[in-house]
């Protein structure tokens, strides 16, 4: 009997400092004018959390196994990059991805008109369905107070 499992993976990213801007990067795509994310990659806190659901779900530690700040090769990398090297990491490790689904939590940006492009991206990525929601936090705690990102991830995947 094949038994599935699955993984969480969360992510947080403070803006960018006023004096030191970046791109946003958010579920795989370039938000244009709107403030980036600090971070050792792109700061795509969307793609982190679902690469962490991932190696959770696989049992293979996280992004800071694989990908952490003491590996400069992967200074500034695209989130996408990552998930699309974690998919393959949790595939050669004995596993298929059936899904994986995330909640991404911020005042900004925007993300409905969006959907369904960074959906359609991250899926590729994965090679699997990728599911994205958003929501605000009502204005409370540093997503309110829109100091950063957070986006919480979970995955299900199943030996082969």
């Amino acid at each position: 009997m094949i038994v599935p499992r699955t993984g969480i993976g969360v992510d947080v990213h403070a803006y960018a400092p006023v004096d030191a801007p970046q791109p946003l990067w958010l579920a795989g795509l370039l938000w244009d004018g709107e403030r980036g994310l600090s971070g050792h990659s792109d700061g795509d806190a969307v793609a982190h959390a679902a690469a962490d659901a991932l190696f959770s779900a696989a049992g293979l530690g996280d992004l800071g196994t694989h990908f952490g700040t003491d590996r400069p090769e992967y200074a500034g990398a695209s989130g996408v990059s990552l998930l699309a090297e974690a998919a393959r990491i949790v595939r050669g490790a004995g596993f298929e991805i059936g899904n994986v689904a995330v909640q991404f939590v911020a005042q900004r940006p925007i993300f409905g008109p969006r959907r369904e492009e960074a959906q359609r991206v991250l899926s590729e990525a994965v090679g699997a369905p990728v599911s994205v929601s958003a929501t605000t936090s009502d204005h409370l705690g540093f997503t309110g107070r829109r100091e950063g990102v957070a986006a919480l991830a979970t995955a299900l995947v199943y030996p082969v």
